[in-house]
């Protein structure tokens, strides 16, 4: 969507030039006449076209969209009509993919669409959740209620990731500066001491041998290995993009000792946090569980429950169905089925989340307290082994000089 340049023209006579985003250049002149401004003239703005080409490559943030949502849920509760919502939060919006967005589903409004299907385009942003919530309160005629239980639901998932980002930051940051210090000594410090060492024709130890060996020949080559890192990104990029590929590293990933319970019950939050929401919304059992099988963000697991509703098609419990697909442990399908049999599936389905949730924070607290002394171990043997290879021949050049 292009910017375009206005002159326009104020009550007072002054010639104000502004900067408009907008669908074409007759939105744009609409746009502003319907401010009460008199437009002299529009004309496309080409010195924005970078900037924008560069905005629209990034995502819209998590807290983008629920302040976006928080500012519609306002606005209809105060009387605003949806398309009048959409134009005042489009208008004031910072970020410019967000407001392009906005201004696109404005005009599929305008031509008489449902605020849900308006958002259709856009579900790979916003979520399939997003789009059933907004359909539920159109079905059933409350659309602030229904945003704001997804704002909650939204709000909750966004703090779940971020305090696991922020666990694993630490050890993340610890182990890039020790490959930076491993890569300053391999490439800087230990070829200054091969040099040395040759000058002298002295034996040296095996180990001092090995390392310098490695020193020289990366201090050398260093060109060749950052090609094979960058190419090695390159491919890994390209396959993340397969399905296949994608199926096969969270299926190991499951297989790993400690991380599989995280990855598992982090899924498992999940899907009973989103299939929670959608059945308070009033979306009927079998709706709700496609959506939310495909909130589950491991391929494997969202394959193998893909059998899901298939079993509740054929007058299967929910439990049952669950428990054929293999995914979910004994105590989550314990749980399912309690909810079952007191007619609050969505309230047990919420506590299951939520129990799942502390589980994932106290499992990643205890991996993130084992990774830091593991890698300082790791980083003690390493420069140790370095330290041993550069002074076992020094002291032996000491000795035989004597």
């Amino acid at each position: 969507m292009p910017y375009y340049q206005c002159r326009i023209a104020g009550e007072d006579g002054r010639v104000d030039v502004r900067s408009v985003l907008a669908p074409s250049a007759e939105e744009c002149r609409k746009a502003i006449e319907a401010e009460g401004a008199l437009v002299l003239s529009v004309r496309r703005d080409w010195r924005r076209l970078g900037g924008q080409g560069l905005r629209l490559g990034r995502k819209v943030k998590d807290r983008d969209i629920i302040l976006f949502n928080q500012e519609l849920v306002a606005l209809i509760k105060a009387g605003y009509p949806i398309l009048k919502s959409l134009e005042v939060i489009s208008a004031r919006a910072k970020n410019i993919f967000l407001k392009e967005i906005l201004i696109r589903v404005a005009e599929e409004v305008k031509r008489g669409k449902a605020l849900s299907e308006a958002f259709l385009p856009y579900e790979r942003l916003f979520s399939p959740v997003y789009t059933a919530s907004l359909m539920a309160g159109e079905k059933g005629g409350n659309l602030p209620g229904s945003i704001g239980r997804y704002i909650q639901y939204a709000k909750v998932v966004t703090q779940t990731r971020a305090k696991i980002k922020s666990a694993m930051t630490y050890p993340t940051i610890l182990i890039v500066f020790s490959f930076i210090l491993m890569g300053i000594l391999v490439n800087f410090v230990l070829p200054q001491f091969a040099d040395f060492y040759k000058s002298f024709e002295a034996d040296m130890p095996w180990i001092t041998r090995i390392i310098m060996s490695f020193a020289t020949a990366t201090s050398r080559r260093w060109y060749v290995m950052v090609a094979a890192f960058a190419a090695l990104a390159f491919l890994l990029a390209r396959l993340r993009r397969r399905q296949d590929f994608r199926y096969q590293m969270d299926r190991v990933k499951l297989r790993v000792p400690f991380g599989r319970t995280i990855w598992l019950e982090s899924g498992l939050s999940l899907f009973s946090r989103t299939l929670g929401l959608l059945l308070e919304a009033g979306i009927s059992l079998l709706s709700a569980i496609g959506i939310a099988i495909q909130a589950v963000p491991n391929a494997w697991m969202v394959r193998h429950m893909q059998v899901v509703p298939d079993h509740i098609k054929n007058g299967e419990s929910l439990s049952e169905a669950l428990a054929k697909a293999g995914t979910f442990p004994p105590l989550a399908l314990d749980m399912v089925r309690i909810g079952e049999s007191s007619a609050n599936l969505q309230g047990m389905l919420g506590d299951m989340a939520d129990f799942y949730d502390e589980r994932v924070r106290g499992k990643i607290e205890t991996l993130v307290n084992l990774v830091e002394p593991v890698v300082i171990i790791f980083m003690g043997l390493v420069v140790a082994a370095m330290l041993l290879s550069v002074y076992i021949p020094i002291f032996n050049i000491i000795r035989i000089a004597r």
